[in-house]
């Protein structure tokens, strides 16, 4: 008998025997998977919050600080998860704001007290009101939903997969992600379902896509080959804090800039690497069966719908250029509504760069119109509308959730644990009696940490800028390496923090292809990027620094 048949059946062939990373990932998405439902889980914690509260205020906790604080004016509230949620300035306020140092003694409150339950009462419906996030999901879902439905995304995925050469989609998509924190949170919404449905195309597990686009989006989200707005009000508030210790010292937006094409193209190589040589492998082969039973089936076009979509295509382009072209004029010609209109910048502060979001959803939404009209997949306004509405009603279980987690982040900031959290932390990393370079990798560390907290670009360096920038000044380093290390640390932990406002869309997406995901399997995927990206960049970062290359234009490594 053939060793390899068992009668006329051929055997099984044994299975392959996983190693000890491969295995502790997986029970990390068992056990991930077996929690409670995410409100549940925001539920308990709203109640330990409330209970901590108590107990840190009867102990008297509290710290002394300096802290950098906007002067005047006020800007957009700054949400976890790495974004800077553009498109929810008021249209009058700068971009970025003057921003003063002041001393103050930050105190344990608790939510048990008079004031605290007043707290609770009186603000659960402005604390949902204030949470930008879903604001912004539904701005930009309009445009993404009407192209959607009509077909435009499927049709652009194809279109990009038979054009791309298939070795540099995952690298094309990361590299997309990194470059799509311009527009903040567009990235979040536009990009981890197309990554999914690309590899979905080519026959790659999905959730592979979506590992690749969302650490693309967020493991390296402070830094772009463009500037950013964050970088404006990052720049503000190194300047007001570097008068504490260095008057002369003023930095511009560009003082990371070199450093910052760097890390993103470096980036993307890593990420691109994780994706290809360790998820995937992990992953397995895509088997449809485990998505669930109402998820759409892929359609394979016939010779007469591939003819519409080219035809849609084409019409999506028309479309895209009448929208573009007034936008530019909206934008470009001097003295445009988009413009500052004091000092007539377009890229800094300006109603163009607050509007980034909603223009994204507006372009798609002409994109969507003019595919769905060209292809007939989308006519008349009543087909419009029931798009927009099927996508909505897609999101009403995340909508609850955010109900809750804004809830929970307003409980947690009235609480002053999260400052007193990172500010106890920055005192321990500035005692430390160690050189220049040591002290600025514990500051990564530090970063990382924290961000694992409180994952906010600004609201942490409000916080760590007035140690740090005096600090390292006195120890001859300038603040533009402060800064570079603070762009390490900021983003590896994003993908996993729990307090990650779009970690529940993420689940959401996984769930079209795998209906048991849950967030155990999101954060299985994405640990090994957390891990490997802060190893790799940190180490990017140390040899950048010992070379003594430029940050960014006159913006040297170290002082004079």
């Amino acid at each position: 008998m053939n060793a390899k048949t068992v009668g006329d059946k051929p055997a099984k062939k044994p299975a392959k025997k996983k190693g000890g990373m491969q295995r502790v990932l997986d029970g990390i998405e068992r056990v991930g998977n077996k929690v409670p439902h995410p409100a549940l889980i925001f539920l308990a914690l709203i109640v330990i919050v409330i209970g901590l509260s108590q107990i840190l205020s009867w102990a008297g906790t509290s710290v002394t600080t300096e802290i950098a604080e906007p002067a005047t004016v006020q800007v957009a509230p700054e949400y976890p998860g790495g974004t800077s949620v553009a498109g929810n300035d008021a249209p009058a306020a700068p971009a970025v704001p003057e921003y003063e140092v002041k001393k103050e003694t930050i105190t344990a409150e608790s939510l048990l007290t008079g004031d605290g339950i007043r707290f609770i009462f009186t603000t659960a419906v402005q604390n949902f009101n204030d949470f930008g996030v879903v604001a912004v999901i539904l701005v930009a879902m309009i445009g993404v939903g009407v192209a959607e439905e009509a077909g435009l995304i499927a049709a652009l995925i194809r279109k990009m997969v038979k054009v791309a050469p298939k070795a540099a989609i995952t690298f094309i998509i990361v590299l997309l992600g990194g470059i799509s924190s311009v527009a903040s949170d567009a990235g979040y919404l536009v990009l981890i379902p197309l990554g999914a449905a690309a590899f979905a195309s080519l026959g790659r597990h999905p959730l592979a896509g979506i590992a690749a686009a969302y650490a693309g989006v967020s493991a390296a989200f402070f830094v772009n080959v463009l500037i950013t707005p964050a970088d404006g009000i990052i720049t503000e508030v190194t300047n007001e804090t570097a008068a504490l210790a260095a008057p002369g010292v003023e930095l511009n937006v560009t003082h990371n800039f070199f450093f910052s094409i760097a890390a993103t193209l470096f980036c993307a190589v890593v990420m691109t690497i994780i994706t290809e040589r360790i998820l995937e492998p992990r992953l397995g082969r895509y088997d449809p069966a485990e998505a669930p039973s109402d998820a759409p089936v892929d359609h394979q076009p016939t010779e007469e719908e591939m003819q519409l979509e080219s035809r849609g295509l084409r019409w999506s382009v028309y479309y895209l250029l009448v929208a573009v072209a007034i936008v530019s004029a909206l934008t470009f010609i001097p003295g445009a509504p988009l413009r500052n209109p004091d000092t007539g910048e377009i890229f800094g502060s300006s109603p163009f760069m607050s509007s980034l979001l909603f223009i994204i959803s507006m372009l798609f939404l002409a994109a969507g119109l003019g595919y769905g009209r060209g292809a007939k997949s989308l006519t008349g306004s009543t087909n419009v509308i029931n798009a927009i509405v099927k996508t909505f009603n897609g999101l009403g279980g995340l909508i609850f959730l955010m109900l809750l987690i804004a809830q929970f982040i307003a409980y947690f900031n009235y609480t002053n644990m999260s400052t007193l959290a990172a500010t106890g932390l920055a005192d321990l990393l500035e005692r430390a009696d160690i050189g220049a370079l040591p002290l600025l990798i514990g500051f990564i560390l530090l970063v990382f940490v924290i961000d694992l907290i409180m994952p906010g670009v600004i609201p942490k360096w409000a916080i760590l800028a007035p140690i740090f920038i005096p600090l390292f000044y006195r120890l001859g380093i300038a603040p533009q390496t402060v800064i570079a290390a603070y762009r390490v640390g900021d983003g590896p932990a994003n993908v996993i923090t729990p307090l990650m406002v779009y970690l529940p869309f993420i689940v959401l997406v996984c769930q079209k292809y795998r209906k048991k995901a849950g967030m155990g399997t999101v954060v299985s995927m994405m640990l090994p990027y957390t891990g490997i990206v802060l190893v790799t960049w940190t180490l990017f970062y140390i040899v950048w620094y010992l070379i003594g290359i430029p940050w960014g234009p006159s913006a040297p490594v170290h002082l004079g």
